[in-house]
């Protein structure tokens, strides 16, 4: 079994149900969510003048392989709406994967880990709730220290805590 560590957030419409229809999506379609983080309020990065994210970090189990992971979460993204016509632009729902088992890949349709994550606050800040020790396998940081040593300055605020029940 393949252990994923995801991001799914988004900006425009209703935020929170959109999370929750992605996580029951990636649930339906993916693995087993068997560990997530409460909800961050997070400024916009790289565009910033654009309404704050709601962002959540997910732990699942799956069996498909990362490609066929990364196709599925685009097919979820776009069945929600998702339309990619701006880099770092307003999106109703966006899904990364973090790391992929202790996977180093390199693609050209896919990066894991994903290469920007120790620059961003909002990736760093819900993973660490769920994956505080998880080593990143290229650089040998825990997400707790890459977070210690995370310069990125925007806000990033605990919301509230999501109760999972699995399955």
């Amino acid at each position: 079994m393949n252990k994923a560590y995801l991001l799914i957030g988004g900006n425009m419409g209703d935020r929170e149900v959109t999370l929750s229809a992605t996580r029951d999506l990636i649930a339906a379609s993916c693995g087993n969510i068997i560990a997530l983080s409460s909800l961050y309020a997070t400024a916009a990065w790289g565009k910033t003048e654009q309404p704050e994210f709601l962002n959540q970090a997910l732990l699942l189990e799956t069996r498909l392989d990362e490609v066929s992971l990364l196709d599925q979460l685009l097919y979820i993204e776009k069945k929600l709406g998702r339309t990619r016509q701006e880099r770092y632009g307003p999106r109703i729902i966006d899904i990364d994967i973090l790391f992929f088992n202790d996977s180093i890949i390199k693609k050209p349709q896919l990066n894991i880990p994903h290469p920007h994550m120790g620059t961003r606050r909002f990736v760093l800040e819900p993973l660490d709730e769920i994956a505080s020790n998880f080593r990143h396998p290229a650089n040998g940081l825990t997400v707790h220290e890459m977070l210690a040593e995370c310069t990125d300055p925007l806000p990033v605020n605990k919301l509230k805590s999501i109760v999972h029940n699995k399955p």
